[in-house]
């Protein structure tokens, strides 16, 4: 009996052993599969946060590499004015002389040196009219650089003409000129270099520089080329026409000019001026003037009735200041006429300073 009961106590002990080990297994998988699907979950948020954030990164733009544009280097400010405005941005422009600089004396730096022997074009006035820069522009051309002389464009006048201009009929001097090469050297002995302050001839050179860049500079496109060239050459003989226009109203009697050296005979040649005399009788500042030459010009402005002395705001006019003061009623008037002025001044552009002289002058002749 005892053993009977032992057998079926170790049956069911048995069978509990059995029913355990079925249980336990399948509670860990449970567990093990609950664990996988809350990994899985977790990761693949993650991975979905890890891409959201770095969605937003931008693309780099690389810039084009710019293109380097030929460099014209220009000796005056005048001319550099002049240059900058008619080629536009198609060529890289740089100008030796400030404003207020006297292009008779001014001497350049080693660095304005350096920056003309590797121009790709360098503009000058010519006429010995740079007469500081006159071994550079040399140089320069003896090393092959390109030199656009303004001066080989238009038709010169002569040193020393103070003589009258009654017979410059209607304004022709401005269209009826010869063809010059661009080129013939720096030795023009004789020759006036102040064509600048005649905008009609200023127009002449602008032209002959658009042939000149077409012809040199193929890489250019030639269509835009001539088309700022030719834009800015209007505006030039645009403002001729209100030159004259503005000194339309100075009487023939009154058309006579005393300045302080011999910069406006181009000027009074296109305008139908008559200089009587200059306190300096010489294109460059670097002349002096003697004492008689003073007197007999201050008696000649008392003859004529003279009313103002025209000087250059690039030099001294202390002379000028002196002769004025053995001239009664005569005033000293200061023009923009061998430099452009400051940046803020009536005379900080070509145009501007063509425009502000002719209305100094109209004022001062009619007053």
């Amino acid at each position: 009996m005892l053993y009977k009961t032992q057998k079926k106590l170790a049956v069911l002990i048995s069978a509990l052993a059995t029913t355990c080990l079925l249980i336990v297994p399948g509670c860990g998988s449970d567990g093990s599969s609950d664990s996988t699907e809350t990994l899985s979950t977790t990761t693949t948020t993650m991975a979905m946060a890890t891409t959201t954030a770095a969605a937003p990164t931008t693309t780099t733009t690389v810039a084009p590499t710019p293109v380097e544009k030929p460099l014209i280097v220009v000796t005056t400010n005048i001319l550099g004015d002049v240059v900058t405005k008619a080629v536009g941005e198609l060529f890289d422009v740089e100008t030796i002389m400030p404003p207020g600089a006297d292009p008779h004396v001014f001497q350049a730096s080693a660095k304005q040196v350096d920056r003309m022997m590797k121009a790709d074009l360098l503009v000058v006035n010519g006429a010995n009219f740079e007469e500081g820069l006159l071994d550079v522009i040399k140089g320069a051309e003896s090393d092959g650089i390109k030199v656009f002389e303004a001066m080989n464009s238009v038709d010169p006048l002569e040193d020393n003409e103070e003589e009258g201009h009654d017979d410059h009929d209607d304004h022709e001097g401005h269209d009826d000129h010869d063809d010059h090469d661009d080129h013939h050297g720096h030795d023009h002995g004789g020759v006036d270099p102040h064509f600048f302050t005649d905008p009609g001839r200023m127009a002449q050179v602008v032209n002959k520089l658009s042939d000149f860049l077409v012809l040199n500079f193929p890489e250019i496109d030639e269509t835009d080329l001539v088309s700022h060239m030719a834009e800015y050459s209007k505006k030039l003989t645009d403002l001729d026409s209100e030159v004259m226009q503005t000194l339309s109203s100075i009487p023939e009697g009154s058309r006579v000019l005393v300045t302080n050296h011999e910069v406006f005979a181009y000027f009074a040649e296109s305008y139908d001026f008559r200089i009587l005399g200059t306190i300096i009788p010489s294109p460059s500042t670097l002349s002096n003037a003697s004492a008689k030459d003073l007197v007999d010009l201050s008696e000649k402005m008392m003859s004529e009735g003279v009313k103002a002395v025209f000087v250059d705001s690039s030099s001294s006019d202390a002379l000028a200041d002196a002769l004025a003061g053995e001239v009664d009623g005569v005033e000293v008037v200061t023009l923009f006429s061998e430099s452009l002025g400051p940046e803020d001044s009536a005379g900080s552009t070509y145009i501007d300073m063509v425009r502000t002289n002719s209305e100094l002058i109209a004022n001062a002749l009619t007053g």
